[in-house]
């Protein structure tokens, strides 16, 4: 497991399978994973939707059409533990 400091109050999270994991402050709200990316269907702040957008830019230049929602649970799971 691997921690990346990207911008203010944006983080990475290599877990040790791989998956990367966006955090916007201190919640997990997107991840790339198997090869996908998924963004938490929860409307957060502004703020923390211009952190997905960046960070999807910023590594894949993928845009929001080519995401899949999920709900924050999903990735409240993906890092518990961690």
């Amino acid at each position: 497991m691997r921690i990346k400091p990207i911008a203010s109050n944006m983080t990475e999270l290599v877990l040790n399978d791989g998956t990367q994991v966006l955090f916007s402050y201190e919640t997990p709200v997107a991840c790339f994973q198997n090869n996908k990316f998924y963004k938490t269907s929860h409307k957060w702040s502004r703020t923390t939707s211009k952190h997905i957008g960046k960070w999807a830019n910023m590594f894949w230049n993928v845009s929001f059409d080519q995401w899949h929602d999920m709900p924050q649970d999903y990735f409240n799971n993906l890092v518990k533990g961690a």
